[in-house]
């Protein structure tokens, strides 16, 4: 017993790390040389093969946001989805499509019909340098005198005063 101590007591840490808080770690990055960044976790590159796949990551950003983003989200269909992506570019515009694209993957809209949806909601928006107002004759609001009772004391109801 008394020998294995002695083998244990010239053993020493080869690096100790600072203490820290419960859930906030205290990581070095050039513990790590194998990792870039202290990376450990990397993202998956996009690398289209097929001639489908090369046309929907051409449309833009958006469509490659799409595309990532839609597997995890546990999408289906996602062939045919962004072969109708790629038809709808080629008749309204890359620009327009990968906007959309780029909208429903932060929204998380994998749905059949989700594109769609999204580019009626694009060409029936104002631009966004526009601003609507409401005037007072289109609000809903009832009005201010609902706000006159604010601040004086509530009148005490009959069946509390008749004794």
């Amino acid at each position: 017993m008394a020998q294995d101590r002695e083998q244990c007591e010239g053993r020493r840490p080869v690096w100790r790390h600072q203490l820290s808080t419960l859930d906030v770690p205290q990581i070095v990055d050039a513990h790590c040389p194998d990792h870039p960044d202290g990376c450990s976790v990397h993202q998956p590159r996009l690398r289209p093969r097929a001639e489908a796949e090369i046309a929907f990551v051409g449309i833009g950003p958006g469509a490659g946001r799409w595309l990532e983003d839609a597997g995890p989200a546990g999408a289906t269909g996602i062939r045919a989805k962004t072969a109708r992506a790629v038809e709808l570019a080629t008749v309204l515009g890359n620009d327009k499509v990968d906007q959309a694209l780029g909208l429903a993957a932060t929204a998380g809209c994998f749905a059949d019909d989700d594109l769609l949806s999204v580019l009626g909601h694009i060409a029936g928006s104002k631009s966004a340098g526009e601003v609507v107002r409401a005037g007072e004759a289109h609000s809903v609001q009832n009005g201010t005198i609902g706000w006159q009772a604010l601040g004086q004391p509530s009148p005490v109801p009959r069946e509390l005063t008749a004794g």
